[in-house]
């Protein structure tokens, strides 16, 4: 009797641990997350692709989920915030290139004259990007965004730009790398910037943030070999772009993508054009009062095509006002 005994425990906890790891048997992973529809689809697409007797089972090895940043992530008003911290350096770079002060975007920049900044066409953002961002080391870049974070505040919640994530994407991200998927970001913004702070905010490493890059080259400095980054994009990862990215750095097509605007449109196209179970997410920005209400006509963050196509073809269409309890962690009750 009692070696029976011990065996139907061991057999009790063996069915334990099977039922605590399971997507189904965890409590709420998204609480921050209303119930309705939408939750309801992300959860069970979740269990659908993780739960071994399922049709839809998707290997390890291929539960692949790639995120946009800018206003999927974190928010992207008044300006992109990779814009606002080329603004503030442009006050730097001028000191030392005073004829900036008299060109283009530059101008715009030295007087954030945000009006004028968010409607310059793609070339001239490129420029002030490439020009702010260039022309030193990785590790000097670093260091220009480690102390730009430390004090930069944002103009509406005089809170560090790191403060302003979306607390349900951070749970989503978590509840994916519970369930064993491999998360990336995949953004227009600066590689380099983005690798600085997204590990200790996201959890997600450097090698799996995929950004727009700059050239760059092999240095020597103080008699050690540096990389230098040059003012010249060598590749802007937007659009049809992130795709390409994907393609390049990670090598498999992702099951699950999210976005929130016409630049995220090819990379959720590509990730549902495949066979077998697939997801995409947009973020759709629908609170003004905590944060910003917008889609269809705006200059920063504009939804229009993906929009249309994401009620066609019946993708995830998050609307923040109904679908999230709070945005940001600090609004999270204690």
């Amino acid at each position: 009797m009692h070696r029976v005994a011990v065996r139907c425990f061991h057999l009790l906890i063996v069915a334990f641990c099977v039922l605590s790891n399971s997507p189904a048997a965890a409590s709420d992973p998204l609480p921050s997350w209303n119930d309705g529809a939408n939750k309801r689809r992300i959860v069970d697409f979740v269990e659908s692709v993780t739960t071994r007797t399922s049709k839809f089972y998707v290997p390890v090895s291929e539960r692949i989920a790639t995120f946009d940043n800018d206003g999927t992530l974190w928010s992207e008003h008044p300006i992109y915030f990779p814009v606002q911290f080329a603004i503030d350096l442009t006050s730097q770079l001028a000191i030392k290139r005073p004829e900036l002060r008299t060109r283009q975007p530059f101008q715009a920049a030295l007087e954030n004259d945000l009006k004028r900044l968010k409607g310059i066409n793609g070339p001239d953002l490129l420029t002030l990007l490439s020009t702010t961002h260039g022309d030193m080391t990785v590790r000097e870049f670093r260091v220009k965004v480690s102390e730009w974070l430390a004090v930069a505040r944002h103009p509406r919640f005089d809170r560090p730009y790191t403060d302003l994530v979306f607390q349900p994407m951070l749970e989503l991200l978590a509840y994916l790398r519970a369930n064993r998927f491999k998360t990336y970001i995949v953004s227009g913004g600066d590689i380099e910037f983005m690798r600085v702070w997204a590990t200790k905010i996201y959890g997600i490493p450097p090698e799996q943030i995929i950004g727009s890059r700059l050239k760059a080259r092999l240095v020597k400095r103080n008699g050690k070999p540096a990389v230098l980054r040059l003012p010249e994009f060598e590749f802007f990862n937007n659009a049809a772009g992130k795709p390409i990215s994907i393609r390049k750095f990670i090598g498999r097509r992702p099951i699950a993508a999210f976005g929130n605007s016409d630049g995220d449109l090819q990379m959720l196209q590509w990730a549902t054009a495949a066979d077998g179970k697939r997801l995409a997410l947009i973020v759709r920005h629908t609170d003004r009062e905590r944060e910003w209400a917008y889609d269809r006509k705006a200059k920063i963050g504009h939804l229009d095509k993906a929009l249309d196509e994401a009620i066609r073809r019946k993708w995830i269409v998050v609307d923040m006002k109904r679908d999230w309890k709070v945005v940001y962690p600090f609004q999270s009750k204690r």
